[in-house]
């Protein structure tokens, strides 16, 4: 009987070459995508891609408020990260900061009527992006495996969080 040794079972648990490359290329495509639409947001709409991240959260929250933690984590930034972000989204004059009536503690961001203008007025050139350089990229059996490969990536992070 041959054993084989920790070495070479560290080695089979390696990538292979060929899925090296698909997974640069993966890597390399999103990269290029998500450079072109937010170059397009950029400029056409002098929003970045966090701060339609940003907008489209508060847009759909209650009232056009929420938690400032809460903001954190339904778009998944850090929130050192984001509270930066705010600070110069609200010198934008694009966001407000409330005290919570419910916890003196925490903040609510609030969505500034000048936010939800810039909002949308970005939504129709930021779709219309997607949809050439995303939807229009590819055959409805692609685009409908692009999305059970998103979410078979994210079922397998999400079982991996403690």
């Amino acid at each position: 009987m041959t054993r084989t040794t920790p070495e070479q079972r560290r080695r089979r648990q390696l990538p292979t070459t060929e899925q090296l490359r698909i997974w640069r290329d993966f890597i390399e495509t999103t990269e290029a995508l998500r450079s072109e639409i937010a170059s397009r947001l950029q400029s056409d709409c002098s929003l970045s891609p966090g701060d339609y991240a940003v907008l489209l959260a508060l847009s759909e929250a209650p009232d056009r408020r929420m938690r400032s933690s809460e903001l954190a984590a339904r778009i998944n930034w850090e929130r050192s990260r984001l509270s930066h972000h705010l600070g110069r989204m609200e010198r934008r004059g694009l966001i407000r900061r409330e005290e919570c009536a419910a916890d003196s503690r925490g903040a609510e961001i609030v969505l500034a009527d000048s936010g939800a203008e810039a909002f949308h007025a970005a939504t129709v050139p930021h779709l219309r992006a997607v949809r050439e350089l995303f939807v229009d990229a590819l055959t409805p059996d692609q685009l409908t495996a692009a999305g059970e490969l998103a979410a078979a990536l994210r079922a397998g992070l999400a079982s991996r969080e403690p």
